[in-house]
């Protein structure tokens, strides 16, 4: 009897694909991995900051989730609107590939946009207390989470420039810098953060502020990283990024706000939705809470893969656009939604089958205290299930459709999925309907599934739009 090896199936699937093909799902898998690995660096560089935080007690870890949390609906809609950058230099190399110019302008007008973005955003996290009031927060908490606020979100505007020098390293499908720069930037925070919270060698202990004093220290290493590497390496010097960075070029800084502004809401609607499901679980009971925030945990660790592949998309999809290449569209777009939609298919299996596994990494499963969380989380699990393919394909697909610089059919999509669907057929399921937190989780998954339908017929329906030309 003969047996054939398992890990060799993959190989012949490969070697199956047409040549460009083959090619097309080496250059994505190439482009994607670091971009996925950099995305889990700065998921620990936020894990790192509540770990630490959370040494000083519980009332300080409250008060800087709140204050965090709120810099980061800012700081998502900030990301949206430069992530405008990626599409424009990749289609700009698209259009010529040793193209120099078109480039530098998008760059600089991108560090441009960063800043003009962060004088309201500072403007609103200064009254971080009285917004926190405004919507019924404790006084105390306002209190020490504007003491946090207003040390940390200084550090935003050097986040935004490492996001437009990421996007330019993309771009030119070089993303193992930004890796490497964002695992260093891992430890840095790690070792600021302990010198100011705690006061180490000979420094005053600063408590929550020393955690935001970090952050900037931490996002400040990290863009000075990229500069130097962008400043000195071969391959990107001849860019010169910087030199006169100080001119307008105003007519390039009104179509990134305009291709960047609609992602910037789109990417903010979905980060809201999800803030908004914890308030309903709120309204539920404390263990529909606990239960919803293992299930989210694992589904976001998951969710780092097909976002990385969705940047890819973007970059590949964007260097066909340019070319007017409608071939290279078409296999720059499958061959990312075929492997994002794979994984999470594999993720939900692994979700389906082993559910009291992964809730036990995050709670003690076998303590009678957590009986009823692990039994509800358990629930959640098995709709997440069929979340992660939803929420997979969706992603991408706005990644594709980025691509080709269509920007404002997917904010509409996000707003209908994500709101009237996904909130609203949730909050109707959870509080009318009787099904609790598992009814908010159903109109999650819903949402994300109406969402990725439209995402997909929009790019099927590409060439009829008009998003690009049949004849290229």
């Amino acid at each position: 009897m003969r047996f054939s090896c398992p890990s060799r199936k993959p190989a012949r699937v490969i070697a199956m694909l047409k040549p460009e093909w083959q090619e097309e799902l080496r250059a994505t898998a190439a482009l994607a991995w670091p971009l996925v690995l950099t995305n889990l660096a700065m998921t620990m560089i936020g894990a790192t900051d509540v770990v630490m935080v959370g040494w000083l007690g519980p009332t300080e870890l409250a008060a800087a989730s709140l204050g965090f949390n709120l810099s980061m609906i800012c700081a998502i809609f900030a990301m949206g609107v430069l992530t405008a950058t990626s599409p424009m230099m990749a289609s700009e190399r698209g259009r010529k590939m040793h193209s120099v110019r078109d480039i530098r302008r998008t760059f600089r007008q991108g560090l441009w946009l960063a800043l003009a973005i962060m004088v309201p955003v500072w403007a609103f996290l200064w009254q971080t207390e009285a917004i926190l009031l405004a919507v019924g927060q404790q006084a105390e908490l306002a209190d020490k989470a504007q003491t946090y606020v207003r040390a940390y979100m200084w550090s935003i505007l050097p986040f935004m420039w490492l996001i437009v020098t990421r996007n330019f390293l993309s771009a030119l499908e070089r993303p193992q810098w930004s890796l490497i720069i964002g695992v260093a930037g891992v430890f840095a925070n790690a070792g600021f953060n302990y010198v100011l919270i705690f006061g180490k060698l000979g420094l005053p202990e600063l408590g929550i502020v020393g955690a935001g004093v970090g952050s900037i220290l931490a996002n400040s290493f990290m863009f000075v990283g990229m500069v130097a590497v962008i400043s000195l390496h071969p391959k990107f010097r001849r860019y010169r990024l910087f030199g006169r960075w100080w001119r307008a070029d105003w007519p390039r800084f009104r179509a990134l706000l305009w291709l960047g502004v609609p992602i910037g809401i789109t990417m903010g609607l979905e980060g809201a939705v999800f803030g908004v499901a914890v308030m309903l679980m709120g309204l539920i009971d404390t263990v529909s809470v606990a239960a919803h925030a293992i299930a989210l945990q694992i589904a976001s660790v998951t969710f780092m893969v097909p976002m990385g592949l969705a940047q890819a998309a973007t970059v590949r999809v964007g260097i066909g656009y340019g070319r007017k290449d409608p071939a290279m569209v078409r296999r720059a777009g499958w061959t990312s939604y075929v492997m994002g939609t794979a994984f999470m298919a594999m993720m939900a299996l692994l979700i389906w089958t082993l559910p009291d596994l992964l809730v036990s990494i995050f709670i003690d499963a076998d303590a009678p205290q957590n009986a009823e969380v692990v039994k509800l989380a358990i629930s959640f699990l098995a709709i997440a299930a069929l979340f992660q393919i939803a929420d997979g394909a969706q992603v991408v697909g706005a990644g594709m459709l980025r691509g080709l610089h269509d920007t404002r059919w997917p904010m509409a999509f996000a707003a209908f999925g994500y709101w009237v669907v996904g909130i609203g057929v949730g909050a109707w399921l959870a509080f009318r309907a009787g099904w609790g937190g598992v009814g908010i989780w159903t109109g999650l998954a819903t949402g994300l599934g109406i969402v990725a339908l439209m995402m997909l017929s929009r790019w099927l329906l590409r060439h009829r739009l008009g998003l690009i030309s049949l004849k290229g």
